[in-house]
């Protein structure tokens, strides 16, 4: 995700009270509903979606099971190839005017994202433009080339294109629930495939039904999208159902192992855009200030909660008593609270289970020999900023992506230690580089196992046209976005072409 600073300063002024004065009535279509030939009520029963800042119940919708998977699978391959036959400008139309949708309902969307997801204005308002982005990306698709005149064979016309996969099954997360979802289905649409979407239950406004409900208004043929909330049985379903072909995952690296598991198991093509935790290094010719400004944002940006969050600081040794008593200073004056009520610099984490795992892990650490330097401590779903000084190898800050807002300083003492260090993650998604000198800290970042690499720059970083994943354990090596899309979505078919048809010799 990259935010300007001068646009950061214009959304933190945007006016509030005004803001929320645009937002019309609650939606009615959604309640007690999933999205599934239309709107209508689940197999499984009825989902409360709560509010992580105050405990309210923010919605209520219908939750699918596996037998809502096996009738939505078959509907989506019936419209499939209606939808990928239809005329490529009539295609791109729906995505204008979805985009249209989201554009109008802005301000409903980016006050929903703030209080489903426990984000701030500032991120919820990035995440909408950004969807918005990938809407008009998608619509350029079907008006693009998409294949190739390969050397022509003796007597025949010789070619190959990218056709569509048939149906697409997308299991999206919490965290950043619009455009972690939309990233996948609009592309994968506009590839002329059908999608079903699970959104996490406990996003599924901002994570499907507003999705649902600008295609359907925008005119997408109907049985062309499903969205159907649920738990893990849903997902298991979409990974074995004979009508899917494809899995594009986001979420923990322990359930994409069982995705990916699963997938194998049934020949599915799969994507996997998992966990990350990922360095920030800060070498020793580096602007002390601007390095914990990256790093405080690259950690505590929507409490943690990215996969490409900064889990790691590797700070030279000859400035790591300056840069850490900065942070710590830095992290001591974060306001947290509720984002969609007061201007705050941290909201809550999304539940409970997430918030007793963050503080296990940093008073473990503790236990391990870190020290705390500030934070370690919550109220309700609201974690303090946390810096824990002196990590090493081996405790389960250095270890574990975390998830939370809780900054792990290691001290380093050369290059090599800092790529060695930086390296011994399982993990491989996305690094981030500080340093007065871009030849050397390329140069250093270039022996780094990452997907995304960042020179003078911290770690949160996606702008809709990169294509985007990981390495190891965080992902299967597969990218999603920009010129990633034709090949993540579409598979080969390779046609030849003789005027009249020629005996063989036997």
């Amino acid at each position: 995700m990259i935010i300007e600073a001068s646009e950061l300063i214009r959304e933190i002024e945007n006016d509030r009270s005004s803001m929320m004065a645009t937002i019309s009535p609650p939606r009615t279509e959604w309640t007690d509903k999933l999205y599934s030939g239309g709107w209508r009520h689940g197999t499984a029963g009825v989902h409360e979606v709560i509010e992580p800042a105050t405990g309210e119940v923010l919605a209520s919708v219908g939750m699918a099971d596996q037998s809502d998977v096996s009738g939505a699978a078959q509907a989506a391959s019936a419209a499939q190839s209606a939808w990928a036959n239809m005329p490529v400008r009539a295609r791109a139309e729906i995505f204008r005017k979805a985009a249209a949708v989201f554009e109008r309902e802005a301000g409903e969307m980016v006050l929903f994202i703030a209080r489903e997801t426990g984000s701030l204005l500032m991120k919820a308002r990035h995440e909408v433009q950004q969807a918005i982005d990938i809407l008009y990306c998608a619509a350029g698709m079907p008006l693009q080339p998409n294949g190739h005149i390969l050397p022509q064979m003796s007597g025949r016309f010789n070619f190959a294109q990218r056709v569509p996969l048939g149906v697409v099954g997308v299991i999206s997360p919490f965290n950043f629930p619009l455009i972690l979802s939309i990233r996948s289905v609009a592309p994968a649409l506009a590839a002329g495939n059908s999608v079903i979407l699970k959104p996490d239950p406990q996003t599924p406004i901002t994570g499907g039904f507003f999705i649902a409900k600008a295609f359907e208004e925008a005119g997408l043929p109907r049985n062309v999208l499903h969205v159907l909330p649920g738990r893990a049985d849903v997902g298991e379903a979409m990974c074995t159902e004979s009508d899917i072909a494809m899995i594009a995952f986001t979420g923990s690296t322990a359930a994409g192992r069982k995705v990916g598991e699963l997938c194998g198991r049934h020949l599915k093509k799969v994507a996997l855009e998992l966990g990350g935790k990922n360095p920030l290094i800060v070498l020793d010719d580096a602007d002390v200030d601007i390095a914990v400004s990256n790093a405080a944002w690259g950690c505590y940006l929507h409490q943690g909660q990215i996969c490409m969050a900064t889990g790691l600081i590797l700070v030279h040794e000859s400035i790591v008593a300056q840069f850490t008593s900065q942070l710590t200073e830095k992290a001591k004056h974060l306001r947290v609270g509720n984002p969609a009520m007061e201007e705050v610099a941290l909201g809550p984490v999304i539940s409970a289970k997430q918030r007793d795992r963050i503080h296990q892990i940093v008073h473990e650490s503790v236990s391990q020999g870190a020290n705390l330097l500030t934070g370690g401590n919550y109220r309700d779903l609201f974690y303090q900023p946390t810096v824990l000084g002196g990590v090493r190898p081996g405790m389960r800050a250095f270890e574990e992506e975390i998830f939370g807002p809780v900054a792990a300083v290691v001290s380093f003492g050369s290059d090599d230690e800092a790529a060695e260090l930086a390296n011994r993650s399982e993990y491989g998604l996305s690094a981030g580089l500080i340093s007065g000198d871009g030849g050397r800290a390329l140069a250093l970042g270039q022996r780094l196992k990452t997907g995304l690499l960042h020179i003078n720059d911290q770690t949160v970083a996606d702008d809709v046209v990169n294509p985007f994943g990981g390495r190891g354990a965080s992902g299967n090596g597969t990218s999603m976005g920009g010129p990633a899309d034709w090949e993540e979505y579409t598979q080969w078919q390779w046609i030849t072409l003789k005027s009249s048809a020629t005996p063989y010799p036997m």
